[in-house]
């Protein structure tokens, strides 16, 4: 899947866990307030005072840990799959 800044909040923090962390270190803490945002990636971060340049670098940005996610579940699932045919 591809990030892209007209991502809901909502589906951005279901799709990509590691989401949260990264936008609560670039200012956008409501995710973690326990207040919902609604909307998206977009609107959250121009509610922030951010410009289109820092939208399009949290969308790389995210895209690239996206990325990292799909791989590092992948990795858990082949280790998984290996030690399964290890006990046959």
């Amino acid at each position: 899947m591809s990030i892209k800044k007209d991502i809901s909040i909502e589906e951005l923090v279901d799709t990509v866990p590691g989401s949260v962390k990264y936008l609560m270190n670039e200012g956008i803490k409501c995710i973690a307030c326990g207040e919902p945002i609604w909307g998206t990636l977009e609107e959250a971060a121009l509610e922030k005072g951010f410009k289109e340049s820092d939208v399009q670098r949290f969308v790389d940005e995210l895209n690239k840990i996206a990325k990292e996610e799909s791989g590092s579940t992948k990795e858990k699932n082949q280790k998984k799959i290996d030690i399964k045919k290890m006990d046959s």
